[in-house]
C-alpha cells in the first residue's frame, strides 16, 4: 500500500469475525434464528427456509434485503426478531492484541456492519471496544432514497466516504466477507483481510483474554500464520491480508 497521511486514514472495521469470534458467538444462532423467523412468517418448510436464507444471502449480500424485496418483511421487526441472543455476553471473545493495536492505530475508526445497532454495541461494550471508535455505522444507517443498502454495496460506500468528509482512497476497508472488499476496492477504497476467525480454530479467552489463539485462513490454502503486509496478494482488490490488527500498523 502506498504511504498515506495517517492523520487523514479512516479505518472502516467490520465487526463479526473480524474484531470478535463471531462464528463461536452469534452465527448459529443467528442462522437458527433467521430460517425460524422464515418459517413462521412465509410459511415454508425448514429446508426451503435455509435454501432461501442462504439463497438471499448470496444474490443480496444479505439475507434481510431478499426477505424486504421478495416477500414484505419489515426490516426493524426481522432484526429485532433474529438477533436476540440470550447469553451472547458470556459467548464473546476477542484477542486483546487486537485491542491493543487499535489504541495505537492513527486515523479515525469507525464500525462498518450489517448487523444490528442494539446487537453491535451489546458486542462492543462487553469486549470494553466501543471507547476505540470514533463512530458506529450498522444496518439501520444503511439506506438510500428510501432503500436499504447494506454491504457489499458500492454506492452505499461512497455514500459512507461523502458523509465521512473523505476521499474513498483515503478509506481502507477491514474486513473478512471478500465480496464487501471487491466493492470497497471497486470505488478506490483499500481492503484488509482479517483471517483469524475464518476457519473455527480460534481459541482465545472468553470476553477478551489474552491469547491471539490459533489462525488459519478459510479457502486460501494458507496453513501457517500471516502477520505481515502483503502488497496486493490474490484475489487483487485484497490489499492485504493479516491474522491480526497489528499488521495494520505497518501501513502508517
Amino acid at each position: 500500500m502506498k504511504q498515506r497521511d495517517p492523520a487523514r486514514r479512516v479505518w472502516l472495521f467490520d465487526l463479526d469475525n473480524t474484531l470478535h469470534d463471531a462464528s463461536h458467538a452469534a452465527f448459529g444462532e443467528t442462522n437458527v434464528a433467521m430460517n425460524a423467523y422464515m418459517i413462521d412468517h412465509l410459511g415454508v418448510g425448514h429446508d426451503e427456509a435455509a435454501r432461501l436464507r442462504q439463497h438471499y444471502l448470496n444474490r443480496y449480500g444479505a439475507t434481510l434485503l431478499g426477505l424486504v424485496r421478495h416477500h414484505g418483511v419489515k426490516a426493524s421487526h426481522f432484526l429485532e426478531e433474529t438477533h436476540r441472543h440470550p447469553g451472547l455476553e458470556q459467548r464473546l471473545r476477542t484477542s486483546a492484541h487486537d485491542r491493543a493495536a487499535l489504541k495505537r492505530l492513527p486515523g479515525r475508526k469507525f464500525i462498518l456492519t450489517n448487523a444490528p445497532r442494539d446487537y453491535a454495541l451489546r458486542v462492543l461494550n462487553t469486549l470494553k471496544l466501543g471507547r476505540l471508535f470514533d463512530g458506529v455505522i450498522c444496518i439501520e444507517d444503511m439506506t438510500m432514497f428510501g432503500q436499504l443498502r447494506p454491504k457489499p454495496d458500492a454506492r452505499m460506500f461512497r455514500h459512507i466516504a461523502a458523509g465521512l468528509k473523505v476521499r474513498t482512497s483515503d478509506c481502507v476497508l477491514v474486513e473478512d466477507v471478500l465480496e464487501n472488499q471487491r466493492a470497497a476496492r471497486g470505488i478506490g477504497m483499500r481492503t484488509a483481510w482479517m483471517q483469524r476467525y475464518l476457519d473455527g480454530r480460534y481459541r482465545g479467552h472468553l470476553r477478551g483474554g489474552a491469547t491471539s489463539g490459533a489462525n488459519n485462513a478459510r479457502n486460501t490454502g494458507a496453513k501457517r500464520r500471516e502477520v505481515g503486509v502483503h502488497p496486493c496478494p490474490s484475489p487483487r482488490y485484497v490489499c492485504a491480508k493479516m491474522n491480526s490488527l497489528l499488521t495494520l500498523l505497518r501501513l502508517r
